[in-house]
């Protein structure tokens, strides 16, 4: 039971190779069930890998979860700039995109393992300390480009890129906490308008 499905391994595969099917299949059973009660031995049961394969990659359960979150976010940016080369697709439409997709309730898991490991980090964990030190600047370099490359000026961008972060993850946090998926999205509708204008 050391391998994750549905592939299976081959003689070509390295283990920087399985590892990231392992975190991928992670990110995707998180996003679809959730962290409550997770354990490696139940996480690994449901991917296909023993426990302690899972021990064996990652050291422990927190320093696991820490990369499904970086993973998480590194498909995030993915997708932003996929959006964003989209033939006609304005900033401000890409953005709504985005917007759907994070908060597509079957993320729910992801979003709430995000805040939790954030919280972690802030309490002085160890382990989550690189991700903390990168979740605003791994974000700024493609979104500080973005809006350099639609004539904002340099500082200028930095500012907006991180009040554009800082505004989803907000209201990220608002929707898991209070389930108010109308008031949220009405909330992001209007720092659009007020962030791009009238696109």
């Amino acid at each position: 039971m050391d391998d994750v499905h549905p592939k299976s391994e081959t003689a070509h595969d390295t283990g920087g190779d399985r590892r990231g099917r392992i975190v991928d299949a992670a990110v995707d059973h998180v996003a679809a069930h959730g962290i409550s009660d997770l354990s490696l031995r139940r996480l690994g049961a449901a991917i296909g890998v023993s426990h302690r394969m899972l021990i064996h990659y990652f050291g422990s359960k927190e320093q696991l979860l820490v990369e499904i979150v970086r993973t998480s976010e590194l498909r995030q940016r993915a997708l932003l700039s996929q959006l964003r080369l989209e033939p006609g697709l304005s900033p401000a439409d890409a953005s709504r995109r985005l917007w759907q997709q994070l908060t597509d309730p079957e993320l729910a898991g992801q979003e709430r393992l995000f805040f939790e490991i954030c919280a972690q980090g802030l309490r002085g964990r160890p382990e989550v300390a690189p991700l903390l030190e990168r979740l605003v600047t791994d974000w700024l370099e493609p979104l500080v480009a973005a809006e350099v490359a639609a004539g904002v000026d340099p500082a200028t961008a930095r500012n907006r890129a991180r009040l554009g972060l800082a505004t989803v993850r907000g209201l990220l946090l608002d929707l898991l906490a209070t389930g108010d998926r109308a008031g949220v999205d009405a909330a992001m509708e209007e720092f659009l308008r007020m962030y791009y204008g009238s696109q």
